[in-house]
């Protein structure tokens, strides 16, 4: 399991995540971390993580600024 901080990224994470994501072992596990904003974010990085054929494990609030979101990586 690794965790990467992606918040100095603000809404601009998404491409470093699925690169984290696809770079990473089959069925390794990763958590993420991101700034909300809008929530728009949570949405958009789950549908994100399906449509590349991983699974999303757990998505929750981290403090009031911040999301973590745990994701296994799919066998493609």
């Amino acid at each position: 399991m690794k965790r990467y901080d992606l918040r100095h990224l603000k809404d601009k994470f998404y491409d470093r995540m699925l690169e984290l994501i696809e770079s990473s072992d089959t069925d390794e596990v990763s958590i993420f971390m991101f700034e909300i904003g809008d929530f728009t974010p949570i949405q958009k990085s789950a549908d994100i993580i399906r449509g590349a054929g991983h699974t999303l494990m757990n998505s929750l609030k981290f403090n009031e600024a911040d999301w973590t979101i745990v994701v296994k990586k799919g066998v493609h």
